[in-house]
C-alpha cells in the first residue's frame, strides 16, 4: 500500500467523512481500510476490482453444447496432432520394411496390430497401437482424410480434453468388438474403428443441436455398407467404433447444463471399464 501525502488532507474516495493516508495502488485514489483488498503488490480499492472481474467476464468465451469454448479461431490441435501420428508410423514402417506399398513387412507392424489371441496372451498394447497402423499409402491417406473432415468440426465442439476421449475410447471399442466377437488369429489394423466413432459423435452433436442429420446419416450408411462388401475392411471394428461413438457423445452432450461436464466424463470413464472388463473376461475365455 502506498501512503497519501498529508498535504493532500485525503479522505476515502467512498467514504468523503473517513480521512485516510493509503491509497489504490492500481489507480491511486485515496481508499480507507474498508476499500482496500491485498494484492500481490499494495492493494486494490473494490471499485478497482469490480472493473477488473467486469473485463474477465467480457472476455470469457461461453462453451459449447459439447463443453468446449466457443471460439472459431482455435486450432484443432488434437485432429493434427492425430494425423501426424499415424502418418509417421506408416512411415516408419514403410522405411522398416523397404517398400512403400508392402509396409506391413516390417516387424513394427506385426508387433502392433490387433490379433485376439496376442491380447490373449497379455500383448494388451496391441488394442491401441492397432489404431494407428494403416496398411498401404491409400489406407492411412483415406482414413487421415475422414479423420480432418470430422475431427476438425467435433473438436471445436466437444473441446480437446472431450474429444480426445471420443477418439480414444472410440478406438477401445472398435479393438473391444474385434477381440470379442472376432476370429482368435486375424490380424486388425487401422483408425477406421476411431474414424466410424467420430461419425456417431457428429450424428449426436447435429440431433443434439437440432440440425439437418441427413448427410451425416447418409454417409455412416455407404461406410457401413462398404464395410460389408469390400474384402478385408474389419466390419466388427467399425460397427464396434460407431456405437462406441455414439454412446460416448451421448453422455457428454446430454444431461443437466450443470452437472454435465463432470457427469459425462465419469460416464465416459464407466464405458472404458466396462470396454476392458469384457476384453479381459474374452481374453481369459480364449487363453
Amino acid at each position: 500500500m502506498t501512503a497519501a501525502g498529508p498535504e493532500a488532507a485525503a479522505t476515502c474516495v467512498r467514504h468523503p467523512d473517513r480521512p485516510t493516508a493509503l491509497a489504490c495502488t492500481r489507480c491511486g485514489r485515496p481508499a480507507c481500510p474498508d476499500c482496500l483488498r491485498p494484492a500481490p503488490v499494495g492493494a486494490h480499492c473494490v471499485d478497482c476490482l469490480a472493473e477488473a472481474n467486469r473485463a474477465a467476464g467480457a472476455t470469457r468465451r461461453p462453451r459449447t453444447v459439447g463443453g468446449g469454448r466457443s471460439d472459431p479461431t482455435a486450432r484443432p490441435v488434437v485432429t493434427i496432432t492425430l494425423i501426424v501420428v499415424n502418418v509417421a508410423f506408416f512411415v516408419l514402417t514403410a522405411v522398416s520394411a523397404g517398400s512403400l506399398l508392402d509396409n506391413v513387412a516390417s516387424p513394427w507392424a506385426s508387433a502392433t496390430w490387433l490379433v485376439p489371441s496376442d491380447v490373449a496372451a497379455g500383448q494388451w498394447w496391441r488394442l491401441v497401437t492397432a489404431g494407428f497402423l494403416h496398411i498401404g499409402p491409400l489406407h492411412v491417406a483415406v482414413n487421415m482424410f475422414a479423420l480432418w473432415v470430422l475431427g476438425r468440426d467435433l473438436e471445436l465442439v466437444l473441446g480437446r480434453l472431450r474429444y480426445g476421449l471420443l477418439y480414444g475410447v472410440s478406438l477401445l471399442g472398435s479393438s473391444a468388438a474385434v477381440v470379442l466377437l472376432g476370429a482368435p488369429d486375424r490380424p486388425v489394423a487401422g483408425a477406421s474403428g476411431a474414424v466410424f466413432g467420430l461419425m456417431g459423435g457428429l450424428l449426436v452433436v447435429l440431433r443434439r443441436l437440432q440440425l439437418n442429420q441427413g448427410p451425416a446419416l447418409l454417409t455412416i450408411g455407404i461406410n457401413v455398407v462398404l464395410s460389408f462388401t469390400i474384402p478385408g475392411l474389419s466390419l466388427l471394428g467399425h460397427l464396434g467404433g460407431l456405437v462406441t461413438g455414439l454412446a460416448v457423445t451421448a453422455v457428454l452432450v446430454h444431461g443437466p447444463a450443470r452437472s454435465r461436464p463432470s457427469a459425462g466424463l465419469l460416464a465416459v470413464g464407466g464405458i472404458a471399464v466396462l470396454l476392458v472388463v469384457l476384453i479381459a473376461v474374452r481374453s481369459l475365455a480364449l487363453a
